[in-house]
């Protein structure tokens, strides 16, 4: 039987060739190789994702600006004086290993601030631990941490806790907090917990905030509302400030919450209306910021007649996220317009490279001249400045004295109506 001959292939052999296709060098194709792109064929472009990632290049920081390229934004007020706008000089680093060096660009001298170190913030971050509670002070990479919780003692620090857990439903584009379509369930021993925790810490004044929670039928309301019970029952000489979500825009909600024995009502606009679009999630709206604040005015009661018109609102605006002068003075006008107390004006710092640019870092003089301007309008307090957020401490202190005073003329004059005292205490 004659052998069978082996199969060879000679690997050096080119390969088949179709007659009619001349050979060209380099033509040979691979399973592997990406397919030649077609310049017919594009991508279409929205103009969402050319708004959102438009922002400054570093040639933009460290390049000065020419004279004739400068242009004036007009205002909306003919008689506003202009504000200062000194251009910050933007320092540059060297990071990274000798063969992958690249350049940062440093936040200016103003935005900078210590590491936390002093043993209150020690023994609050211990607390927080260990009852299983969140503050968005650390959720939100705050960079006033070190002053809140670094009081010269326990009763001059301060903390915003967050309730309902650390992880939000919406996914606004200037927010560090983690989001998910579906977060863990609410620990029912929240409220509890949150009660005893203050009461050890023997604070003044504090602020609760949350996550939004779209994924509950009620958006977390009753348990806002039954924290802040909790918290008046173990601490009745304890002011609160609630830093609430939307809720959808239900107004029933918004009443649930403002009636439920808390002093301060703070729910915040973030950013001019004509970017909410760009900075919020699209699940939130400017005139439905609007609608909350001006109904949480009512303090969760139904006319004047019933008490209604009295609770201290408060609302915060981000600048440097692209906004003009002009629409700074229209969202002021706004917020007046639905009696809005107290507004805070802070610097966009972005949180990580996800997140939206920062368009414009905001001197310390503009902050201030826009605190002048606030204030004139009629606003009850503004706090202005490169670091502050809506629940600085600074702002607290102000805002603590006010209520206070306020309870106390609301004792006597109720005491003078009963005739329990004379008419010379009443002054």
């Amino acid at each position: 039987m004659a052998s069978k001959a082996p199969r060879l292939r000679c690997l050096l052999s080119s390969p088949f060739t179709s007659p009619t296709a001349p050979r060209t060098p380099n033509s040979q194709s691979f399973a592997t190789a990406a397919p030649e792109p077609n310049p017919s064929i594009r991508r279409p472009r929205t103009a969402f994702s050319d708004r959102l990632n438009v922002g400054p290049s570093l040639d933009d920081f460290i390049t000065a600006s020419s004279p004739s390229a400068e242009t004036s934004v007009p205002t909306s007020e003919p008689d506003a004086t202009e504000i200062p706008t000194p251009s910050p000089s933007l320092r540059t680093a060297q990071v990274g290993p000798a063969n992958r060096r690249r350049t940062i660009t440093r936040l200016p001298q103003w935005l900078q601030t210590p590491i936390p170190t002093s043993a209150n913030y020690k023994k609050i971050k211990s607390d927080l631990r260990g009852l299983n509670l969140h503050t968005v002070c650390e959720e939100a990479r705050c960079p006033n941490i070190n002053d809140c919780w670094g009081g010269s003692d326990r009763s001059a620090a301060t903390a915003t806790i967050m309730l309902m857990g650390d992880t939000c439903t919406r996914g606004c584009r200037f927010c560090s907090v983690k989001t998910s379509r579906a977060p863990p369930p609410l620990d029912p021993h929240e409220p509890e917990h949150t009660a005893e925790a203050l009461r050890r810490w023997g604070l003044g004044y504090v602020v609760l905030t949350s996550v939004d929670r779209d994924d509950l039928p009620d958006g977390g309301a009753r348990h806002f509302a039954e924290t802040v019970r909790r918290i008046k029952g173990k601490a009745p000489g304890l002011l609160v400030e609630a830093l609430t979500g939307d809720y959808g825009g239900d107004l029933a909600m918004v009443d649930l919450v403002a009636g439920s024995g808390l002093d301060v009502y703070a729910h915040n606009v973030e950013t001019v209306e004509a970017l909410t679009p760009l900075v919020r999630d699209r699940r939130a709206g400017f005139r439905q910021s609007l609608r909350v604040l001006e109904r949480a005015k009512m303090g969760g009661r139904k006319t004047e007649e019933d008490g209604g018109g009295n609770m201290i609102t408060k609302t915060s605006i981000m600048l440097g996220l692209g906004e003009t002068e002009g629409q700074v003075w229209d969202t002021l006008r706004e917020l007046r317009k639905v009696g809005v107390d107290v507004v805070t004006f802070g610097q966009y710092m972005q949180p990580t490279k996800r997140h939206m640019k920062v368009h414009e870092y905001v001197t310390p003089e503009v902050f201030e001249e826009w605190r002048k301007r606030a204030l004139e309008m009629g606003f009850l307090y503004v706090a202005s400045g490169p670091l502050v957020r809506s629940s600085y401490k600074a702002g607290e202190a102000f805002i603590e004295n006010v209520v206070r005073k306020r309870a106390r003329r609301s004792e006597v004059a109720l005491a003078g109506a009963m005739g329990e005292i004379d008419k010379g205490a009443l002054i």
